[in-house]
């Protein structure tokens, strides 16, 4: 079996997609499946135009050219020609869900011009049930052609030796609105001995964050970073004292998983896929009851209970969320397609 897998948006500032394609193609070659990744680099997948370009015009021209058997769309988005049998994975659906403040033309194509195209797919891949349920719910798809196969954590996270500082609150992912990294900024001045330090691409919610944490006192303990490298998020995560992730909306929330191979303290919302990932490894915290996050997060900062219960929980997420068990599930959902 050859795959082509769309790999654009591990380009440059890859962020959890990017992590995903970066880990799902090194796992299936483990497994001797060939893989071609489809990628243009001059390209920036971040900005709209180049996005449907690369989207409807080279990744199909690139899938036919391949020799592939079957073209596998990981970043949520199809051509509108399918050049090969395809599989999509899409990781939510918060275009439709969450994103309202985002141009008219972006809602409209990631939200309904996508979920057309994935009845086109052979087969659905989801990052957990709760998006197979959203996706199901929104697109009328039947369920039977949706997969649930969780993304796997990079090993260098189960590797990590701890060394908590006893003061950092690290929030992972792109600063924007659904992630409400506010709440943990309005909860800083209840928690006086902690900084917050925030790492991602940043989008112009980022300057409501700063503006609020200047409101409040508490601008002096809080760091947006901005994207940084894979090393100096593996060493942020070897030296914080707790990790939050305080999404509205998650389709799987590689933050938590992250959080939970590091054998990092972690407190999340009770929102989206985030109950279903963290299982019993965190508190789960309304999205906006900020005391409610003042008290979790003095809790995880104050107990060294904290730091035992997340290296008791360390051995199972790894397992949980290995990249080799993830890619064996997804041969036998590329199999299925072929078949189909």
């Amino acid at each position: 079996m050859k795959v082509a897998l769309d790999a654009q948006l591990a380009v440059g500032t890859a962020t959890g997609i990017g992590e995903y394609v970066h880990g799902l193609a090194a796992a299936l070659r483990d497994l001797g499946v060939d893989v071609a990744t489809l990628a243009e680099a001059t390209l920036s997948p971040w900005r709209f135009d180049r996005r449907l370009l690369w989207d409807q015009v080279l990744l199909p021209r690139r899938a036919a050219r391949s020799g592939a058997d079957l073209l596998h769309c990981a970043s949520g988005t199809m051509p509108l020609f399918l050049p090969l049998p395809t599989v999509v994975t899409v990781h939510d659906v918060a275009w439709l869900r969450v994103q309202n403040h985002a141009r008219f033309y972006a809602r409209t194509y990631f939200g309904a011009f996508s979920l057309a195209r994935y009845r086109h797919a052979r087969r659905i891949v989801v990052d957990s049930t709760f998006s197979r349920t959203e996706l199901c719910e929104f697109g009328g798809i039947d369920p039977a052609c949706v997969d649930v196969v969780y993304p796997g954590v990079a090993p260098e996270y189960a590797r990590l030796q701890r060394r908590s500082d006893g003061t950092t609150i690290l929030a992972v992912g792109t600063v924007e609105r659904r992630k409400n990294l506010a709440v943990l900024i309005r909860a800083l001045p209840a928690v006086p001995y902690a900084r917050l330090v925030s790492v991602g691409p940043r989008t112009p919610y980022a300057q409501e964050c700063l503006a609020l944490a200047g409101r409040l006192g508490v601008a002096q303990r809080v760091e947006l970073r901005g994207y940084v490298s894979r090393a100096e998020l593996i060493a942020l995560h070897a030296e914080c004292a707790v990790a939050a992730v305080p999404s509205r909306y998650e389709g799987f929330g590689y933050a938590a998983a992250q959080a939970l191979c590091a054998g990092v303290p972690l407190v999340v919302s009770d929102a989206g896929s985030l109950p279903e990932v963290v299982g019993d490894g965190a508190p789960l915290i309304a999205p906006d009851d900020g005391q409610a996050w003042a008290a979790a997060l003095r809790e995880a900062l104050g107990s060294s209970q904290a730091q035992l219960r997340a290296e008791a929980l360390r051995a199972g997420a790894v397992t949980r969320f290995a990249w080799p068990a993830m890619a064996q599930a997804m041969t036998g959902v590329y199999q299925r397609a072929l078949a189909t």
